[in-house]
């Protein structure tokens, strides 16, 4: 009781500071016309038998007398119900159902000052003064908003009036669920405890990740707050923000513009609302369409008179979807009420008064009309087409209370319960007591084939409609269905969307975006800075060698060593295997010329081999110049080793038959040196250094030099022998197969005895460059050593800056170049003479000397 009061007294203040706003249910901010009143409204009915028949004209009559309101369609449900429920002949036979009535069904909550006026204008309160009907129970029928139901029981319960089975319709609200302290309430609307999973659905479908979320300041709010937050944490959704609108008129008024502000500057395009739709809140959502906030508005089917309250253009980006209660369609509603007065019932009065329903099959001719329609004169295109008035959630509670309600009396009619009418109400409180026995226990499948349970003890969830509301100017609207959400499907499939309907009313099947941040495309990765929301990220492209190939990756993807991430990092491609070929223009043409070298080479050695009389031949020592010339021979062959695909055998045989053939060729080159000095500086026939020139001892030169090289050689191979190397990571999207020198100190160490054998070769022929000129060969040697070491030391420099083919290239062209330039110096000058001035070679004053030699 002292709840109750304190809600009444609260409510009462509230009323006070809302008189000042325009009048009715709502706020109308842009026709700003009608007189001041109430803030909410509700409306009080109060069904009860009868033992008379009653027909169409008896409701009529009584409909005749009210004011017509807003809430007016309620009292056409329940006449429509009460009637269908007396023609059915399977209910309260011989019994009729009606409901009091006074000059106000409905009336705002400030009249319920004066209750106890408005209570003895009806009868069922008071039936020791009631004669003619069968009086069994008070029953009260009250929405559609629950502080009406609220207020009454606080009244009832200050004025220790008799016990009254309360019946609610409209939205459900958590403060009148508590069974114990209302035992005789209940409340027909579902509880919503799928709306936040259903929402979430839908959010999902389309996309969605940045929503808003507007809602009363009160339990009833917070409650759903805490579902609908659990549901999109557990799918990535964020709120962009969340107003919670107080209750307090006052307070409101002083943050109102806040509120707006932070939903116009919001980058979400989608606005939840939910709340008591009779509220500062239900101000404030009106406030936001008078102002145009072009925003999707996600509602619950008790907005949607809220939503008609302003004229919406065809082609207007504004888009409402409501979430409706799931039930079957209710048929014949338009042809009773335009059967009891079709002059004042006529099509264009209930399409103002209800929402309609749009009959037609999608794509067929009358739907592809309404693009094209006169949007001056609506009216009269809709009043034509195939329009049924459907039921709102809060009709449709009407619509199964008055059901139940027969069903219980049924039930206990037939079980022949005894009662009767006592004038201190003692007896009166026992017949409620058994009628909301039977109605606890009341189960049945209303006509539309829906099933319905008393037992509000039991959870159960809700089905829904989605529908997309269109609102025509001149306050007509329609809803489109263009989805269902059913909780009872497997996960993944109980939302079904019907993408042809969202198609023929928006013209694309694509909804407007609402996201926080702007996709991440392949290549890109998502990428969160310190404080921002799970759904804010920045994009940021992957990095070397990794890709993304769907839409907003958390991580990329590193691609395989075979492969490399193409330029927009969205695929791996497969490398190119690189090595020095034949199929290159590069490895060809070195091919091309180390062949011409050899055959060039070979050439020689035959001049030299056919000519091997002439002095020129004999001169420095004839078997040094065939072992110079085949040595050099394979010189030019050792480069085909390094062209084409490498393996073990082939790196192992490139740095090993490049070390020792040159060595064989410098160190030739040596004992030739040698050989000029000690030729041309004896000159006494008994000195001992003729000895060593008669002996042959030069010649142990190139086999003591080429031992050396072999022992530096094998122990290069016995530490670490060259192999193949794979480089894939060097250069993009190459795999580049080198041979790798393994011991980087064994092949400097070959390298630079190869040096110091060309050094010591170079500054022996230097020495004896003016020694008589006559068949003396020590320039050319000079000049044949002094370009091989110009050769390697530039090579070293060149070598180590290149990669891949090209510094195989390198070291081949090194390898060629040396070798041509011994050829060139020292044998070229000499083919020179043999073929072309013959006369040259006539004996001369060293002929002896040379003969000697030989």
């Amino acid at each position: 009781m002292f709840n109750l009061t304190f809600l009444l007294l609260l409510l009462n203040i509230q009323i006070h500071f809302g008189s000042f706003m325009q009048s009715r249910c709502f706020w109308k901010m842009k026709q700003k016309e009608g007189k001041h009143g109430d803030l909410k409204s509700g409306c009080l009915f109060s069904p009860r038998t009868v033992q008379w028949p009653v027909d169409k004209e008896y409701f009529n009559q009584i409909l005749n007398i009210q004011t017509p309101t807003e809430n007016y369609k309620y009292a056409l449900a329940l006449a429509f119900t009460l009637d269908e429920v007396n023609r059915n002949p399977d209910l309260l036979p011989n019994k009729s159902l009606v409901f009091g009535f006074y000059k106000d069904n409905c009336f705002g909550l400030s009249q319920l000052s004066s209750m106890s006026q408005i209570l003895r204008q009806d009868p069922v309160f008071f039936p020791n003064y009631n004669c003619e009907e069968d009086i069994v129970c008070s029953v009260m029928l009250t929405g559609p908003n629950w502080e009406t139901s609220a207020i009454l029981l606080a009244y009832l319960d200050l004025w220790k009036s008799q016990q009254v089975i309360h019946l609610t319709y409209g939205s459900y609200h958590p403060i009148l669920s508590d069974h114990e302290k209302f035992p005789y309430l209940y409340q027909m609307a579902p509880k919503h405890t799928s709306l936040a999973l259903a929402m979430v659905s839908v959010i999902l479908h389309f996309s969605w990740n940045w929503v808003g979320l507007v809602i009363s300041d009160n339990d009833q709010g917070t409650q759903f707050l805490s579902f609908l937050r659990r549901e999109l944490e557990k799918n990535t959704v964020c709120f962009a923000f969340v107003n919670m609108i107080p209750i307090n008129m006052q307070l409101y008024i002083s943050r109102a513009e806040l509120y707006y502000n932070q939903i116009n500057t919001s980058s979400t395009n989608v606005v939840i609302i939910y709340g008591d739709t009779e509220s500062t809140l239900a101000l404030s959502f009106q406030m936001w369409e008078s102002r145009d906030l072009q925003k999707i508005w996600v509602i619950t089917s008790h907005w949607d008179v809220t939503t008609s309250k302003r004229d919406f253009m065809l082609d207007s980006s504004h888009m409402t979807l409501a979430f409706v209660h799931h039930h079957g369609e209710i048929s014949g509603f338009k042809d009773f009420v335009q059967t009891m007065n079709p002059l004042k019932y006529t099509d264009e009065y209930l399409t103002r008064m209800e929402w309609m329903k749009f009959n037609c099959e999608v794509f067929t001719s009358n739907c592809k009309t309404l693009k094209n329609c006169s949007l001056n004169s609506p009216m009269e295109w809709l009043v034509v087409q195939s329009i049924d008035l459907s039921f709102s959630d809060g009709l449709y509670d009407i619509y199964n209370a008055v059901y139940a309600l027969a069903h219980a009396l049924h039930e206990m009619f037939l079980q022949q319960v005894e009662y009767t009418t006592m004038d201190n109400g003692k007896g009166h409180s026992s017949i409620c007591l058994k009628l909301n026995t039977f109605l606890k226990k009341t189960q049945f499948t209303n006509p539309v084939g829906d099933r319905v349970n008393m037992n509000q003890k039991e959870e159960y969830q809700e089905e829904y409609d989605i529908l997309q509301i269109w609102n025509f100017p001149h306050g007509l609207r329609f809803k489109i269905k263009i989805g269902q959400f059913s909780p009872y499907f497997p996960t993944g499939e109980q939302l079904h969307v019907y993408e042809e309907m969202i198609k023929w009313a928006t013209g694309n099947t694509q909804m407007p975006p609402s996201v926080c941040s702007a996709d991440c495309g392949p290549g890109f990765r998502k990428f969160w800075q310190e404080g921002m929301a799970v759904c804010c990220f920045k994009c940021q492209p992957c990095p070397e060698n990794e890709i993304s190939n769907e839409t907003n990756m958390d991580q990329c993807v590193k691609c395989p060593e075979d492969q490399y991430a193409n330029i927009e990092q969205n695929q791996c491609m497969h490398k190119e295997v690189i090595f020095l070929s034949y199929e290159d223009h590069l490895g060809i043409t070195l091919g091309l010329i180390a062949s011409c070298f050899s055959a060039f080479t070979t050439m020689v050695l035959g001049v030299f081999v056919k000519h091997h009389d002439t002095p020129i031949v004999k001169a420095n020592n004839q078997k040094l110049s065939y072992i110079l010339l085949i040595s050099l021979f394979f010189c030019f062959l050792c480069s085909f080793l390094f062209i084409g695909q490498p393996n073990t055998a082939t790196c192992i045989f490139q740095q090993i038959t490049f070390g020792v053939v040159f060595t064989v060729a410098v160190s030739t080159v040596l004992a030739k040196t040698v050989i000029v000095i000690l030729a041309f500086k004896v000159t006494v026939p008994d000195r001992r250094m003729r000895y060593f020139l008669i002996s042959g001892a030069p010649n142990y030169i190139i086999a003591i030099c080429t031992l050396i090289q072999v022992i530096i050689c094998s122990v290069w191979l016995g530490v670490s022998p060259p192999s193949v190397s794979i480089d894939a990571h060097s250069e993009h999207g190459q795999i580049i197969i080198v041979c790798s020198k393994g011991s980087v100190t064994a092949f400097y160490c070959v390298l630079g005895y190869l040096a110091c054998l060309a050094q010591v070769s170079f500054i022996v022929a230097f020495l004896s460059r003016n020694l008589p000129n006559t068949f003396n060969e020590a320039k050319f040697l000079t000049f044949s050593m002094l370009l091989f070491c110009c050769v390697w030391v530039t090579f070293l420099p060149v070598y180590h800056s290149t990669k891949g083919k090209v510094m195989v290239a390198v070291e081949i062209f090194s390898i060629l170049a040396s070798s041509a330039g011994m050829l060139g110096c020292i044998f070229v000058p000499k083919c020179f003479i043999i073929l072309f001035r013959p006369a040259r070679q006539i004996s001369s004053k060293y002929h002896g000397k040379i003969t000697f030699q030989n």
